[in-house]
């Protein structure tokens, strides 16, 4: 297994907590860095890849990603692909895992979800008024408010695609910090799968990926920060479907000590989401793909190709996408 971070910091205290766990489970870490930040990063089981490291590589998208920018990332999934790992376990370097965190397996135990559109997950692990980030304002209240029933009995699934929760500072939009900023943990409820037709946000905070699903990890960059990694996930549960899979959410697996944020930026950040949310995936719903594993790539391209007419991105946006499609066929 490998674990994916970004970082401009030096390492934290989360960080150094995961890699502790990381090499106690015979895994590994990749940290890719950007134009600000550390020249090294002295860390066991950890393999420090700067600016320049990154454009030596043999990824056409190393050398064409903006710098400055969290889909950086990016090149860190292509590593990690290169070097056969299974699963790709991300997070960011303001979370550390819980003393009960260990490496997750394709299949799980879960409680099956199948709502139209949107459902609220957090309403499985709390009863407090609380949504992911990414969720539109309107659909808040969506879903099962009694936790103990939702989602009826447990059941074996398997899913290419896991999210895990996070206690302390969970990933809530900005709305949610202006009203309500408070710590947060949840409760330790069992798992839960949405069913393909179902739609909820997931993040890039602690995220649990195998190999049908690789394809999909690709992080826009020609959009709002705060939206990258949303979108992300709208366009890999749209493909996720296609392969006939569901998407997997557990109970928190890390504590997030969030880095300084300016709530006020945040909130304008997220604007497009508040705005285009429900937009998105309805024009990813109304589009036609193809089923089975071997058109993946392909239905990533076709989903960025009608969002990018649906004016969410700009027309540059599909040069990294190629880049990325090319890139992946190269080591997958």
């Amino acid at each position: 297994m490998i674990s994916v971070i970004t970082t401009v910091s030096c390492p934290t205290q989360s960080v150094k907590d995961l890699a502790e766990k990381l090499v106690r489970s015979d895994s590994s870490l990749i940290v890719i860095g950007d134009q600000k930040g550390p020249e090294a990063y002295p860390l066991p089981g950890c393999e420090f890849l700067s600016l320049d490291d990154q454009r030596q590589l043999p990824f056409e998208l190393a050398r064409t990603l903006p710098t400055g920018h969290y889909a950086r990332k990016n090149v860190g999934y292509l590593c990690a692909f290169q070097r056969g790992s299974e699963p790709i376990y991300e997070t960011d370097d303001d979370n550390a895992p819980l003393e009960s965190w260990q490496p997750r397996s394709l299949t799980v135990q879960a409680r099956t979800v199948h709502d139209p559109m949107w459902v609220n997950v957090y309403k499985f692990f709390t009863s407090d008024f609380i949504w992911p980030r990414g969720l539109p304002l309107d659909h808040v209240r969506n879903g099962h408010t009694d936790i103990k029933e939702a989602g009826g009995p447990l059941h074996e699934v398997r899913a290419p695609i896991q999210q895990g929760l996070a206690d302390n500072s969970p990933d809530v939009d900005a709305v949610w910090r202006l009203l309500h900023d408070k710590e947060f943990t949840f409760e330790r409820n069992p798992s839960v799968y949405l069913e393909p037709g179902t739609w909820c946000p997931f993040n890039s905070q602690s995220t649990w990926w195998w190999p049908d699903a690789y394809p999909l990890m690709y992080i826009p960059s020609f959009c709002s920060f705060r939206m990258c990694d949303i979108w992300r996930s709208f366009v890999a549960q749209r493909c996720l479907w296609e392969l006939g899979h569901g998407l997997v959410f557990h109970s928190s697996e890390v504590r997030q000590d969030r880095n300084v944020h300016d709530l006020m930026r945040d909130f304008e950040d997220e604007i497009p989401g508040y705005r285009g949310n429900h937009r998105f995936a309805l024009v990813l719903e109304r589009l036609t793909l193809k089923p089975g594993i071997d058109h993946t790539l392909d239905n990533l391209a076709r989903c960025y190709e009608v969002l990018i007419a649906a004016g969410f991105f700009p027309e540059k946006e599909m040069e990294l996408v190629k880049a990325w499609v090319h890139d992946v066929e190269s080591v997958l």
